[in-house]
């Protein structure tokens, strides 16, 4: 969850400030393990990832949207579900456009949306149309009060507190990584996929292990 401290600089005079680099370090350290344990602990029970999963499944395209930090989450998200789902495209605003992805929405569409604090209006100004076009939003958050959250068939909510001047990628990576695990394992043909993404890499020696095994 987010904290009163909303800006980077705010967290910067708060936490950072005049403070020595092995006591900071020793904080922070404290402060992810003590975070990680509650994710664990959290998404043991949380049956959002579940349904969140469910939905990306069962959808004919899949999108994934974030803006500034958010896009490297996205990114990630996006790369993980492409290597075993068919139809993921990352909303990147020069390749993929927002009005070229909102001039054709099916039903059948799902976004996968990453809005942190502060949230940006870019990922708002694009996900509420979506849904209004008749399109499915998943939404990965830190606050049920976060802007999207009214308009999400199902919300992740990560907690993102830090001892830093920066919010804690930890929560947000786990969950990245859960659930891209279960969609791939719940997908129809994601083993198929995986072992023809295989065999394409090795035949064309993408990396150092099969080197010169291209022809």
């Amino acid at each position: 969850m987010t904290d009163d401290l909303t800006t980077p600089h705010d967290r910067f005079e708060a936490r950072l400030h005049r403070r020595s680099a092995s006591l900071l370090k020793q904080q922070v350290l404290d402060q992810e393990r003590g975070q990680f344990e509650r994710t664990l602990a959290w998404a043991r029970h949380d049956a959002s990832l579940e349904r969140s999963a469910a939905l990306v499944v069962s959808a004919r395209r899949r999108f994934v949207l974030g803006a500034a930090k958010s896009f490297t989450y996205a990114s990630l998200l996006a790369a993980d579900l492409s290597a075993a789902v068919a139809n993921v495209t990352l909303i990147d605003g020069t390749i993929v456009r927002p009005l070229d992805v909102l001039s054709d929405v099916r039903d059948s569409d799902v976004l996968v949306a990453v809005s942190l604090s502060r949230y940006r209006k870019y990922t708002v100004d694009f996900a509420v149309p979506f849904v209004e076009a008749g399109g499915t939003l998943v939404l990965i958050t830190d606050s049920p009060d976060a802007p999207l959250v009214q308009h999400a068939a199902e919300s992740i909510i990560v907690d993102t507190t830090s001892a830093s001047s920066s919010n804690s990628p930890i929560a947000v990576a786990l969950v990245i990584h859960i659930l891209s695990t279960l969609t791939t394992a719940s997908a129809k043909g994601a083993g198929r996929r995986l072992l023809q993404r295989d065999r394409l890499a090795e035949s064309l020696g993408l990396y150092v292990d099969n080197e010169g095994s291209a022809e």
